[in-house]
């Protein structure tokens, strides 16, 4: 693992979904859902494959590994329909120091981007939702990019929109094919991992590993 700070921070690009936002779990039962009606038993088990993936690479995934035929549109309209039902009734958590280290951004002048491969709509009404949108400079999208995480097209446009060096700005994932594709990117990332452990081979690609986004929060704190 790397310990190397970078310096000076410039900025930091998030990730949504597993590390803002407590909703990979939420998104893996509304996949267990329509996988069992439309003959896909245990279909939430995907999620671990394909997290990071925008909509384009997942189709690509269900096609080679599922059936070439895979019905994505509606399996598409079912999990969406799935996980605003669920929403709406339990709620959306935001993960343990996110708006805190959203706020200590703000208050100390670091540039904020997010990196989600959600579709913008989902981002901009989860983000809403939970209250966190506003602290956002600037917000890339799945649907907004060609190449689907680990590809680094994703952090190369979110440091591109919120002004900042990749060099000096910090991916924050919880996933392996975000931290792969931050680092194609030339940036330095941390992880906080969510549903999947990191191997070690994406461990030594990391600046810090944390357990939440009060860790990161501490780190700057000894910076600015």
């Amino acid at each position: 693992m790397m310990q190397k700070r970078p310096a000076p921070i410039e900025g930091l690009v998030f990730d949504m979904d597993g590390l803002l936002v407590d909703s990979e779990k939420i998104v893996q039962r509304s996949w267990a859902y329509a996988g069992e009606i439309l003959g896909y038993p245990d279909f939430g088990s995907h999620i671990y494959h394909t997290i990071g993936m925008n909509l384009a690479g997942r189709t690509k995934y269900f096609q080679e590994h599922v059936s070439k035929d895979f019905p994505m549109e509606r399996f598409t309209i079912m999990t969406r329909e799935k996980f605003h039902e669920i929403v709406d009734k339990e709620g959306l958590d935001i993960k343990p120091g996110a708006r805190e280290l959203l706020l200590f951004a703000k208050e100390h002048g670091i540039k904020t981007g997010l990196a989600t491969s959600s579709r913008r709509q989902h981002a901009q009404e989860n983000l809403t939702r939970l209250g966190l949108l506003a602290y956002f400079d600037d917000i890339v999208c799945g649907d907004m990019v060609s190449k689907s995480k680990p590809a680094p097209e994703i952090y190369e446009k979110a440091c591109c929109a919120i002004g900042t060096d990749p060099k000096h700005t910090i991916a924050l994932e919880d996933a392996p094919s975000g931290v792969q594709s931050a680092c194609a990117a030339g940036m330095p990332v941390i992880m906080i991992p969510d549903m999947v452990e990191p191997s070690k081979e994406i461990e030594k690609l990391l600046l810090y590993r944390f357990d939440t986004l009060f860790d990161v929060i501490k780190m700057l704190e000894h910076i600015f």
